[in-house]
């Protein structure tokens, strides 16, 4: 729509009926100062009104006087005449030409603010609205691209924290560890063992960091092709539930699955799991202990509708417009082992876009959804 109203072709009638009643302006006051020429210089009303003054301000007898004026005005009185009206078009034409580049001055004001990105308003003549409009247009759009570039920088910034913080905590772990052992041949093998378990397991999460920070670029190139296939939804949900049971079993927590066996969905395979597990993992990682994770499913005309659902923390409506942001992890979050780097949820949000559906977040009394909707077919990107 913006586009739309920058391609437009702008309205200069407004600037075209100033100008013309400049012109006529300029015209009958022309018109009327070789009228006033005509009246008070041809008529020898002008030739008496000098003569009367050089009597009455000088020392010069009547006759002295209007010799003076014949011979120094009188017998040029032609070329006088005629410069006046000279005189009295280039005035005239000098405050037409000012008014006229008076649009134009304004028009390089516009496009210095446009360039010095000053953030004020555009104001011009009400004539020139249309110049108006669209310069402020453009500027909505350069502010606008400069706030999204000064965006991403801060991004960048954000990231290279994030990866400090994130992965100098289990690397830190995997140096420590591998020097106990160096430094400790003769430890026990019982002793050797833990050492190692510990230390494999910091590099396993080192490496779910990194590959995660790989996927999220990878995920938000637009040249990437889903092979998408109708799916049995219900079983794909009970493999899932499965696999995610090592996380379930130390808090004692289960996951239930309310979904018709016949339930079906459109879209990657590849691609549906990990958006499933990601927003299954976060569910387990934020539910309290001893509870149920909910899955729901079912199939709808526009689609089909999957929900997540978990008992633990309300999220605030502040946290739930950052909780699909890349690298966003609620406090407490970041203050232990659960999750990764913030990434899991922002990655289902790429995948579930790229399958032209949606998702969204709803918490309230400690009970927090998930809510997924995905078309039957992909949606048509614009």
């Amino acid at each position: 729509m913006k586009d739309d109203n920058n391609n437009k072709k702008l309205d200069f009638a407004p600037v075209r009926r100033k100008i013309f009643s400049r012109i006529i302006l300029l015209m009958a006051g022309a018109f009327f100062g070789i009228w006033f020429l005509y009246q008070y210089v041809l008529q020898g009303r002008f030739a008496d009104g000098i003569v009367r003054f050089l009597y009455d301000f000088t020392s010069m007898t009547y006759e002295d006087a209007r010799d003076f004026y014949w011979h120094n005005i009188g017998n040029h009185f032609e070329l006088i005449f005629f410069g006046a009206i000279a005189l009295v078009f280039c005035l005239m034409f000098y405050f037409f030409l000012n008014s006229f580049t008076k649009y134009f001055q304004e028009i390089d004001d516009g496009i210095n603010a446009l360039v010095h990105h000053d953030g004020r308003q555009i104001r011009m003549s009400k004539e020139m609205a249309a110049m108006e409009e669209k310069l402020n247009s453009v500027n909505a759009t350069l502010n606008r691209q400069l706030y999204d570039i000064q965006m991403a920088e801060k991004k960048k910034d954000e990231l290279i924290l994030y990866l400090a913080h994130d992965i100098r905590t289990p690397l830190t772990s995997v140096i420590g560890y591998l020097k106990l052992l160096e430094e400790m041949p003769d430890i026990s093998k019982e002793q050797q063992d833990k050492f190692i378990h510990v230390t494999l397991d910091k590099a396993l999460r080192l490496e779910v960091l990194v590959n995660e920070f790989f996927d999220i670029t990878r995920f938000n190139r637009q040249d990437i092709e889903l092979a998408t296939t109708e799916i049995d939804l219900y079983y794909m949900l009970m493999q899932l539930s499965d696999e995610v049971y090592p996380l379930l079993a130390p808090e004692h927590k289960k996951v239930e699955i309310r979904a018709d066996e016949n339930c079906k969905v459109y879209g990657d395979a590849d691609k549906l799991a990990r958006i499933f597990n990601n927003i299954l993992k976060n569910a387990i990682a934020y539910s309290n202990p001893d509870s149920t994770i909910v899955i729901s499913a079912w199939e709808e005309p526009p689609g089909t509708v999957i929900l997540f659902s978990n008992q633990g923390q309300t999220i605030s409506p502040e946290e739930q417009q950052r909780i699909f942001d890349k690298f966003y992890r609620r406090d407490e979050a970041r203050q232990t082992n659960s999750g990764g780097a913030g990434l899991g949820l922002a990655i289902a949000k790429e995948l579930v876009d790229l399958h032209g559906g949606t998702i969204r977040v709803m918490s309230e009394n400690g009970r927090t959804t998930f809510k997924v909707c995905l078309p039957r077919r992909k949606m048509p990107t614009a």
